[in-house]
């Protein structure tokens, strides 16, 4: 074993997580801070950067995922993560983009442990918000002067489409009744798997990296984003607040129809009918109520087709990977990081 592969092997997801935030934060604060200061104060507040009044914050800005993977994906095809550097900057932006809008869609009212930012600007300013993070996205890719820049481009516009697929499928289903599971697992690549492929292979892009490695790192990007989905469908009915940063029966709450739910409903058990009872009712639904609704997901199947799911989707992950050919030491990072994101305790 090189020294190299020593070195790589010896860092814990957490590890290269932190390595990433500190390659790409900084990279990030510079691009927000080319905004118009309406738009700059508030997707610093939504990082965490500083609080609604503008005064210096340290909340926490997520696990910053995406680019990580954007990072090592550029090493796992032979490049240097410093190359990908302005692509994962773009992924990270989109992301950000992504929630802005996700949380005025869903009426969330906090996100990481405070108030979301449309909650405390409004939901006019905070969609706005999140338009200026994914123009500048674009912005930060066509500066890079990467001779992948234009193609990484088209990959980066193909997954929002695909996003904001997802995400109207997501908004579509809160009223229709009749919801087949393959419909629901379509939107879920759309909605989460296509971000995490496009933060995979535009990094494999900026690496350097062969046509055909590029597409091992796109599919495993994509069966990565769908295990993840699955398992933050569970965080969103079983996940600890402390952990989620959200009230414990969250999406039940909501009445959304999620993973599990979905599953569950289509189960034609007695279980599922009951849920199907209780999820289409027309009062709100109370504590006892969304408690029962998690109990009935549970015993229609709906936990532990999702479990199932995502220990299948990562396998095919990890089997895409290794087919990518990549060095040790971030096959060793990306494995461990996916790992890690689809492991979290539900």
């Amino acid at each position: 074993m090189t020294t190299r592969e020593v070195t790589a092997e010896s860092r814990t997801p957490r590890e290269v997580l932190a390595w990433s935030r500190d390659l790409v934060e900084p990279a990030t604060r510079a691009a927000v801070e080319t905004l118009p200061e309406s738009m700059r104060r508030i997707a610093g507040y939504h990082y965490g950067w500083w609080d609604e009044h503008g005064r210096p914050a340290d909340a926490s800005g997520g696990k910053a995922l995406r680019p990580t993977l954007t990072l090592l994906a550029a090493q796992a095809v032979g490049g240097l993560a410093t190359a990908a550097v302005p692509a994962a900057v773009a992924i990270e932006l989109v992301h950000n983009f992504s929630l802005l809008h996700d949380d005025v869609i869903d009426g969330d009212v906090t996100r990481r442990h405070r108030p979301t930012a449309w909650s405390v600007f409004g939901r006019s300013a905070a969609i706005l918000a999140g338009d200026s993070l994914v123009t500048l996205a674009f912005d930060v890719l066509a500066a890079s002067g990467h001779p992948d820049a234009v193609e990484g481009m088209r990959v980066l516009s193909a997954a929002i489409q695909h996003l904001v697929e997802g995400q109207s499928l997501d908004v579509e289903f809160e009223d229709r009744r009749d919801i087949a599971l393959a419909e629901c697992v379509t939107m879920a690549h759309r909605k989460t798997g296509a971000l995490i492929s496009a933060a995979c292979s535009i990094g494999a892009l900026f690496g350097g990296g062969r046509s055909a490695q590029v597409d091992h790192l796109r599919c495993f990007g994509d069966e990565l984003g769908l295990a993840f989905q699955l398992v933050d469908d569970l965080l969103g009915i079983w996940g600890d607040p402390v952990s989620t940063g959200k009230p414990v029966f969250s999406d039940l709450h909501n009445r959304k129809k999620s993973l599990p739910v979905v599953a569950a409903l289509n189960s034609h058990t007695i279980a599922g009918q009951e849920l199907g009872e209780l999820y289409h009712s027309d009062r709100p639904l109370s504590g006892t109520d969304v408690a029962r609704a998690a109990e009935l997901i549970d015993l229609a199947g709906g936990r532990e087709w999702c479990r199932v799911q995502a220990d299948d989707r990562l396998a095919t992950a990890i089997h895409r990977l290794r087919s990518a050919d990549p060095p040790a030491g971030p096959a060793a990072e990306l494995s461990g990081l996916a790992g890690l994101v689809t492991h979290r305790d539900h």
